[in-house]
């Protein structure tokens, strides 16, 4: 949930004819992302969590690209996202990890 203020936070940049564009697109990606965890492991079934799982982790891949799209129209410094990105890339490997936990209890 850090990860969601932090992107908030960072959204709060971009220029004002962008609230209905990339700025609700990150912020939406964001959110989806504890959204899912929470919603996959509340299931009874543990391949409803995996699969709630991965689109936590779309979600994380689409908002890093909005990240480095935001970079590119230079409505945020790099070095911003940059921390973003290393956050990104711990939570990708815990849900990645989580997965293969997962997947291996199920064999």
């Amino acid at each position: 949930m850090d990860l969601v203020v932090t992107s908030y936070d960072l959204a709060k940049k971009f220029p004002r004819q962008e609230i209905y564009g990339l700025t609700a697109q990150l912020q939406r990606a964001a959110v989806s992302i504890p959204a899912n965890i929470a919603e996959g492991h509340g299931r009874k079934h543990r391949g409803d969590y995996l699969h709630h799982l991965s689109m936590a982790r779309g979600s994380l891949l689409e908002l890093e690209t909005h990240l480095l799209i935001a970079v590119r129209l230079k409505y945020v410094d790099a070095g911003d996202v940059q921390l973003i990105l290393e956050s990104t890339d711990e939570l990708g490997r815990m849900i990645s990890g989580l997965i293969q936990k997962l997947r291996d209890k199920s064999t």
